[in-house]
């Protein structure tokens, strides 16, 4: 365009000549606002190309920001799939887990269940232990303190059997020597009596001698109303060879005893109901009937002094 303006410019000098002033004027003013003009789009074109420039820097700026934001974008794609696949694989896990524990949960409830029922059970059957040891420990210290009565009401007896046996001995004192013992064994007393003190061979007479003293033991019999009186007759095993009512050594044993009885029986302090006669022939010796002082030892009255036991059975039964 500046290549146009100039020609113009030339052809005008050339025929500057050939036209008047005026015109001549108006070219040069014209020429000057084309230069002006020109000047402009010179500078107008200076800052389109500025701006161009700064348009290209900014245009790689933006594809260098583009590039990085692909990268970024590839980089958060890439980060978001393992990511994703890491969410899937955990959240396969804890659905297994999830189950897993469901089970477990359900198992353990089971088991929590059954303890339970047995701890249940088992705290009933304590209770119902419990229930039965505190019973028995009732019973036993009930039965403790019966014991402790009865203990107290044996050794009540044994005293008395034994003041029993003293009494008697002391009574009987006169006799020793002449075949009467006084003993005290098993809670009972026994005065033993042989036959040499009491009868003549095959006989059940009492003699004088033995029925003072059988008299003896009826007096202190009289003065002790609770003592039960066993009067046993026994032979050694000579067979009877007497004549008369009795059979045998049987039938002398009991008519012995019974001689004994009605003795003790004259005294109106005895009471007749606790007196018993037994006849035991020859079959509960002392000694071997194979000397004679064995026979002796075995032909006798024994009677036998025994505590009533009636209350003392009646505790018994109640332990």
């Amino acid at each position: 365009m500046i290549r146009k303006i100039s020609l113009a410019v030339v052809l005008l000098a050339l025929t500057a000549s050939c036209v008047s002033k005026k015109v001549y004027t108006d070219l040069e003013n014209k020429f000057a606002d084309l230069k002006k003009e020109n000047r402009k789009l010179q500078d107008e074109s200076e800052d389109c190309a500025k701006t161009k420039a700064d348009l290209d820097m900014a245009y790689a700026s933006l594809r260098e920001e583009l590039a990085k934001t692909k990268a970024d974008r590839d980089k958060l794609h890439s980060d978001y799939t393992a990511a994703d696949k890491n969410f899937k694989t955990l959240q396969s896990s804890y659905t297994a887990l999830e189950k897993n524990s469901d089970d477990a949960l359900k198992s353990n409830m089971d088991k929590n269940r059954d303890l339970l029922a047995q701890l249940e059970a088992k705290q009933k059957a304590l209770s119902a232990e419990q229930a039965k040891f505190d019973k028995l420990k009732g019973d036993l210290q009930t039965n403790s303190q019966r014991l402790a009565e009865l203990e107290g009401l044996m050794a009540s007896k044994d005293a008395s059997m034994k003041k029993l046996k003293e009494t008697l001995s002391k009574a009987l004192n006169s006799f020793e020597g002449k075949g009467l013992t006084v003993q005290q064994k098993n809670g009972k007393v026994y005065v033993s009596m042989e036959n040499k003190l009491l009868f003549s061979s095959g006989s059940w007479a009492v003699g004088t001698e033995g029925r003072r003293a059988v008299v003896e033991v009826g007096k202190v019999l009289g003065a002790n109303p609770d003592i039960s009186v066993l009067i046993e007759g026994h032979t050694d095993d000579d067979a009877y060879g007497g004549s008369g009512p009795i059979a045998d050594n049987w039938d002398l044993s009991t008519k012995r005893a019974t001689a004994i009885v009605s003795i003790l029986a004259e005294n109106k302090s005895i009471n007749k109901q606790n007196l018993t006669a037994a006849g035991r022939s020859e079959f509960a010796p002392l000694m071997s009937n194979s000397s004679p002082e064995g026979k002796a030892k075995n032909r006798r009255i024994e009677i036998i002094l025994t505590p009533k036991l009636d209350e003392i059975s009646k505790m018994l039964n109640e332990l």
